[in-house]
């Protein structure tokens, strides 16, 4: 009932006379949020306000407080997503919720429907430097393709080899927004910036040799970038990346 033609139908139904106020009511009494017993509020309305549901952050909280809150999310939400899951912790939800499905590199499980297809246009292209950044990278994508948006990937195209980036520069092109995970130094998006025309999301990683403070290098690298059109979030923040790109493509269509 959060979902906005899900909310009109209902308005319908009243006008015609097919559903009762008090029917209605009783639908839409946890409009705004839902209290789970004593530690936790979910925000049934950020899909109206954003276009994105509100999306479980995994650490710091029990398995057993993760499986409440998908339990009251699953009845108003096609899809609900919990990230920075691990294998353990996913053994224990998946006993009380087996139709979980876990996409174990990047540590998200979801109840998702039978048949998960694109419902926004665009493409988001996903380039990854190396195999390292590759959970951060897939974070990203299964973000983006869980919220409904079509997903190319392009791994291991960092700049320590050039030639593997350019060989799939046309294809690159192609796409309407770019999201670019690097660690180490962190060059690899202001090389992507400067070939492309679309928006490009810099994602920095935690990977890296010590003088790489966990990715504090990579962060400044691509703050200081000289390719102009390149926004930068937080250090492994695939998650945010995807919800950015997502953003993009869908004012994209408005003013279409």
């Amino acid at each position: 009932m959060t979902q906005p033609e899900a909310i009109r139908l209902l308005l319908q139904a009243v006008a015609h006379g097919e559903v009762s106020p008090d029917s209605a009511l009783e639908k839409l009494k946890h409009f705004d949020f839902e209290p789970v017993e004593d530690f936790a509020r979910i925000d049934h309305h950020r899909t109206l306000r954003t276009g994105f549901p509100e999306v479980i952050w995994g650490p710091g909280k029990t398995p057993e407080q993760i499986i409440e809150i998908i339990k009251v999310m699953r009845d108003r939400n096609p899809v609900v997503m919990a990230t920075r899951i691990e294998p353990n912790v996913y053994a224990q939800l998946r006993e009380q919720i087996p139709e979980l499905r876990y996409y174990a590199l990047a540590r998200i499980c979801a109840l998702v429907p039978a048949h998960l297809e694109p419902r926004h246009s665009g493409t988001i292209g996903l380039l990854s430097a190396g195999t390292a950044d590759l959970p951060v990278a897939e974070e990203a994508a299964i973000t983006a393709e869980l919220s409904g948006f079509q997903v190319k990937r392009f791994w291991d195209v960092g700049v320590a080899g050039i030639h593997r980036l350019l060989s799939n520069r046309q294809a690159i092109a192609e796409a309407d927004v770019l999201i670019v995970v690097a660690g180490m130094e962190g060059a690899l998006p202001s090389v992507v910036g400067g070939l492309t025309d679309c928006p490009v999301i810099a994602v920095p990683t935690s990977i890296g040799y010590g003088a790489s403070f966990n990715g504090l290098a990579a962060l400044l690298t691509m703050l200081n970038s000289c390719a102009a059109g390149i926004g930068v979030v937080n250090i492994d923040n695939g998650f945010g990346a995807a919800v950015l790109a997502g953003q993009i493509l869908r004012t994209a269509q408005k003013l279409r």
